[in-house]
């Protein structure tokens, strides 16, 4: 049995001998790096227009850096493997200084922001987020710059269920499945027999079900192996520990739901109201992540969640005091990641295709000898 723990932690491949093997030797972009940009925007400006229209979102500003103190930063898992980049702003001659971070992804400061710009019931907010983690390994689909469109959209107790979270994410497969449409309309050369389109719906699967059907696998594999049965999922129920003794993977406590219980199909307990969209890439012929998203804590399971993973003294801070005191509105929410999407919808074979950003020269080279233009 391949060990489990390996990656839990997040995603990834890990070295480039292995990538090496995984970059597509036969490619040629359907869209010149011109083309590329007209494409890419096209989409962008679709997919921000009717994530608003459908879910009933306004766009708003974003920060990309907070005050450490806040804690609002996001820490992505609770292993502490991937840190935030901090620094120091002296301002008046130190004598009111801030102490800041780059934020790694803006979950938390969105569930504030929702009472800043007044939110009612049914409102909420979308954000073209920018944020860098510096602890990632880069690969084919893996950069240190994320781009995110991160959004927010305000509850209540009683929709804090399985069936408001399967809904939202329905909505969200419709814009993207849109977005195809829509560059191919503008670009006939996306559509080819060689790399097909995404499937028309989405299949909804827990993680414990995956686990049962490969249940001497590590999670990555799990998921690669799912997607070339269903090419497009949502699993949902991620990071509470499946019946191996592992969560799916390593999620943090304080903003995804994955410790409430709900029932499967066929009526046995499973947890969790948070989960992602995977699909089969075709180019890389990869498992794909599009979006992780889910229902927010409550203060209930803040604690509960807080407790599991050894972190109550997170109560401390002013964002989980919030929550706590109840002072935080209910929501739900996610980040879809723009250059994956573009990659995606492309058929490019590279992330570095469509977002620029640096990159160690070994994959570079890598990506110059298979005819892979990435942008610098």
């Amino acid at each position: 049995m391949t060990d489990k723990t390996a990656d839990l932690a997040g995603p990834g491949i890990g070295d480039y001998a292995e990538l090496e093997k995984i970059l597509p030797q036969d490619y040629n972009s359907l869209l010149n790096p011109k083309e590329t940009q007209l494409a890419t925007y096209a989409a962008k400006d679709y997919i921000e227009e009717n994530l608003c229209k459908e879910l009933n979102l306004i766009r708003v500003t974003v920060p990309l850096i907070v005050d450490v103190e806040s804690g609002v930063n996001d820490y992505l898992d609770r292993d502490g493997s991937r840190t935030p980049i901090g620094f120091h702003i002296s301002n008046d001659y130190d004598k009111n200084p801030i102490d800041a971070e780059v934020v790694q992804a803006a979950t938390k400061w969105k569930r504030m922001a929702l009472k800043q710009f007044g939110m009612e019931i049914g409102e909420g907010l979308l954000t073209d987020m920018r944020a860098v983690r510096k602890d990632y390994f880069l690969d084919h689909d893996h950069s240190a710059y994320v781009d995110q469109w991160d959004w927010e959209l305000t509850i209540t107790e009683e929709q804090r269920n399985l069936k408001l979270l399967k809904q939202v994410v329905k909505k969200i497969w419709k814009v993207l499945k849109g977005a195809e449409t829509h560059v191919q309309e503008l670009f006939p050369q996306l559509k080819t027999d060689r790399y097909p389109d995404m499937p028309d719906e989405l299949t909804f699967i827990h993680a414990e079900e995956i686990l049962e059907k490969f249940p001497d696998l590590p999670r990555k594999q799990r998921e690669i192996e799912i997607v070339q049965e269903y090419p497009a999922i949502f699993i949902y129920g991620i990071g509470y520990v499946l019946k191996d003794g592992y969560p799916h993977e390593m999620r943090a406590a304080d903003y995804d739901d994955w410790v409430t219980e709900t029932t499967s199909e066929d009526g046995r307990p499973m947890h969790g109201i948070n989960g992602d969209i995977l699909v089969w890439n075709p180019v890389t012929k990869r498992r794909h992540e599009l979006t992780s998203m889910g229902i927010r804590v409550n203060a209930e399971t803040l604690k509960k969640q807080l407790e599991i993973t050894g972190q109550l003294d997170f109560l401390k801070l002013p964002y989980h005091k919030a929550i706590i005191n109840n002072e935080i509105l209910l929501s739900i929410g996610g980040g879809i990641g723009q250059s994956r999407t573009f990659m995606l919808l492309l058929k490019k074979a590279h992330i570095g295709e469509v977002s620029a950003t640096v990159w160690p020269k070994i994959l570079k080279d890598m990506c110059k000898s298979k005819n892979i233009h990435v942008i610098e």
